[in-house]
């Protein structure tokens, strides 16, 4: 670890917030999971112990081995830009970043006490400096949301899960937590893509760094209005196929999809929460013992209805006509998936489209 924070000194100018609390930047259904968790008195130190096999001082001392970590004479701008986003988020101690040979793209924070940030070549190799600025601050925002110690719980029971799935109730029963962690996890990126904002400050960058993730290296024949543009496509699918094959994608992954994310990531840029905390109006770290777990689930409960109200996939659709009370839904299930309903009068669809390549993410 780093000298405390008095000694980190932004590259660039950009607004620092002191003070500000996670819970600025969590999204409503992360941000109900936390303050829940937190409140669990003794709750991190049950979880410390059933981790002990995977130790924090293993994990760093694995790292200081086989990687680099960066200073003022090894990868000094990445480790500047490490010093920056502690800065701007008010992060007293900053974390050791560490670059690790491997072609593949990935950042990961390790760690529940003195979390390690991770980058790879490949992730160095790919970005330029700002979306490095951000993907850092990415990481940056899981270490001071505490990701790193309810990650741990998802691996865990996701190896638990593995081990009994022979047994019928007890594997469901497992799964069904193990999914509901993963739902939770995408959540959390998106918590973490707004830390990765509010520390470069630069909407561009970040929404550049994410469409990179997805399609490589050459910016130059890429164009983040177009990618938005997916996005947009994305949401919208086609029919009630689309909307049953995206949700059964969607519930394996620990991350939501490139597009997913730069679509919120945009949302949340242009939404007044975030103009709010650049003009120095936002939650205190000192106020979340006071904080109320019934305010944050209702919070996270009216962000969910929000999104089932405001999407114009086909599948959120029907959800909001059952709950209204309109149509049949076995009806409209049986004309998408027999093309029933179409007036051809022989079950095949009129639709020109084959449904191959909608496994694609």
């Amino acid at each position: 670890m780093t000298d405390p924070k008095t000694e980190n000194i932004p590259s660039r100018r950009r607004q620092r917030f002191p003070g500000i609390s996670t819970r600025a930047w969590e999204h409503p259904a992360d941000r109900s999971a936390l303050v829940a968790l937190r409140k669990l008195s003794g709750f991190d130190e049950i979880l410390r112990r059933l981790a002990g096999l995977v130790s924090e001082r293993s994990v760093r001392l694995m790292f200081l081995a086989t990687a680099v970590r960066t200073s003022e004479r090894q990868f000094p701008e990445l480790h500047a830009m490490v010093r920056d986003a502690a800065y701007v988020l008010d992060l007293e101690r900053v974390p050791e970043l560490y670059v690790t040979q491997d072609p593949t793209v990935n950042a990961m924070c390790i760690g529940m006490d003195t979390p390690v940030i991770v980058v790879t070549s490949g992730l160095v190799e790919l970005l330029d400096e700002e979306e490095l600025r951000a993907t850092i601050g990415h990481e940056v925002g899981h270490a001071m949301s505490g990701h790193a110690v309810y990650r741990t719980m998802l691996l865990m029971l996701t190896n638990i899960a593995g081990r009994i799935a022979w047994i019928p109730l007890g594997g469901l029963a497992v799964t069904g937590v193990v999914t509901a962690l993963k739902e939770w996890f995408r959540k959390a990126e998106l918590s973490s893509d707004r830390a990765g904002l509010l520390a470069g400050q630069d909407l561009q960058a970040s929404m550049r760094a994410l469409m990179k993730l997805a399609g490589g290296h050459n910016l130059a024949e890429m164009n983040v209005d177009a990618f938005l543009e997916q996005a947009e496509e994305y949401e919208q699918a086609g029919d009630l196929r689309d909307g049953v094959l995206k949700l059964l994608q969607v519930l394996p992954q620990t991350h939501p999809f490139a597009v997913v994310r730069v679509a919120r990531l945009k949302e949340w840029a242009e939404s007044e929460g975030y103009r709010s905390v650049l003009a120095g109006s936002y939650p205190l770290r000192a106020d979340d013992p006071d904080t109320s777990v019934g305010e944050q689930w209702r919070a996270a409960a009216d962000s969910y209805a929000k999104s089932v109200k405001e999407s114009r996939d086909p599948l959120m659709g029907l959800l909001r006509e059952v709950a209204g009370g309109v149509g049949t839904v076995g009806g409209k299930l049986r004309d998408t998936f027999t093309g029933g309903g179409n007036g051809n009068g022989n079950g095949t669809s009129n639709d020109s489209r084959t449904g191959q390549g909608t496994g694609t993410g």
